[in-house]
């Protein structure tokens, strides 16, 4: 399957630069699966959708405030690292997988010292070392006193490279949902951006059940299809948890012929990562690399909230397993042609 067929034109005014000015201020457009038909409701209406006794499926990760900035050792005045911490390889948060720009200086043994966030160096000998290469990216060692301290001070929230700004205080808040609980993300899972407390509590007062997942969000997220054929790219990994209870409410909704919502892509991932042929799911925890795209379709939920994806992208392909491409190509038009926001940031779809 040729990897065009996900393409679409976006004007790039369109991509949202910051949230909504409220979690729930966002727009909605909400597509019948079968029919294709469209409309557009502000994001709170949502509570309209369900019902009592349908559930709602959450990825519980929490953005870990990850992107770093620092100098080569002896060079105060020298080119700026960034790093973006991918994930540890150790228990005692000592050695960890990143990425690094520029990656050419980035040799053995280099020490990056970090700065903080008015770009000064800081006095307390902390830094990291490049030990090793690995592909794309860097293995790096940790060496400070406080791991957690280090990133509440130096740590900044690794907004998507389409968001052309440094992150501000106010995206520590908004760049994580109102149910992040488990640390481990590199980027939110942003389909739960929208949910504010408020709509959480008018959705709990209509009956509905809320359950969680956990899948950490890696940097897979981010990154292009190269491959000129779908079925050749692959993902990367990521850990997930699926606990029992959250599987067994699925299926027990399911079978009383009520309605599950999943919400956002990377609950969709670990749901279908866990789903046997006849739909039930089952609990479960470890990693992921699941590559869902059409002809494949979703066995799991009924229902999906996502944001607007990248043009040729693994999450585009993954909705286009939920509804027929054309539909969610056409549906894409239409928020296009209403001014919706795009991306992280952006505004939502609803499939029903």
């Amino acid at each position: 399957m040729d990897v065009k067929l996900f393409d679409y034109q976006l004007p790039e005014e369109l991509i949202a630069q910051h949230p909504a000015d409220r979690r729930d201020n966002s727009r909605m457009l909400v597509m019948e699966r079968d029919s294709g038909k469209c409309v557009i409701r502000p994001f709170s209406d949502i509570v309209e959708y369900l019902s009592v006794g349908d559930l709602m499926v959450c990825n519980n990760t929490r953005v870990v405030p990850c992107r770093l900035y620092g100098r080569k050792e002896g060079r105060a005045d020298g080119a700026e690292f960034e790093i973006l911490l991918l994930e540890k390889l150790d228990n005692c948060n000592r050695s960890h997988l990143a990425l690094l720009r520029p990656g050419k200086r980035a040799l053995p043994g280099v020490k990056i010292v970090l700065v903080d966030k008015e770009g000064r160096l800081n006095g307390e000998n902390e830094y990291f070392e490049v030990a090793a290469r690995r592909d794309d990216a860097f293995e790096l060692n940790y060496c400070g006193r406080d791991f957690d301290r280090m990133l509440k001070k130096y740590g900044h929230m690794p907004l998507p490279p389409y968001i052309k700004r440094r992150d501000g205080d106010e995206d520590e808040r908004n760049y994580q949902t109102v149910f992040a609980a488990n640390p481990g993300a590199v980027a939110a899972p942003t389909a739960g951006l929208h949910f504010s407390g408020e709509v959480l509590e008018d959705l709990a007062a209509k009956g509905v059940e809320r359950r969680e997942v956990t899948l950490h969000v890696g940097i897979g997220t981010f990154r292009p299809v190269s491959e000129k054929e779908v079925e050749k790219h692959k993902m990367h990994s990521e850990r997930f948890v699926l606990p029992p209870e959250t599987a067994s409410a699925i299926n027990r909704t399911r079978e009383a012929g009520k309605k599950v919502l999943a919400v956002g892509t990377t609950t969709i991932r670990t749901l279908e990562s866990c789903v046997d042929a006849g739909g039930r799911v089952h609990a479960g925890q470890g990693r992921t690399e699941i590559f869902l795209y059409p002809p494949y379709r979703i066995k799991s939920v009924d229902m999906l909230l996502t944001n607007f994806h990248l043009p040729q992208s693994t999450l585009l392909m993954l909705v286009s397993c939920f509804a027929d491409r054309e539909k969610v190509l056409a549906a894409y038009e239409l928020a296009k042609k209403e001014r919706m926001r795009f991306f992280s940031y952006g505004d939502c779809m609803l499939l029903i």
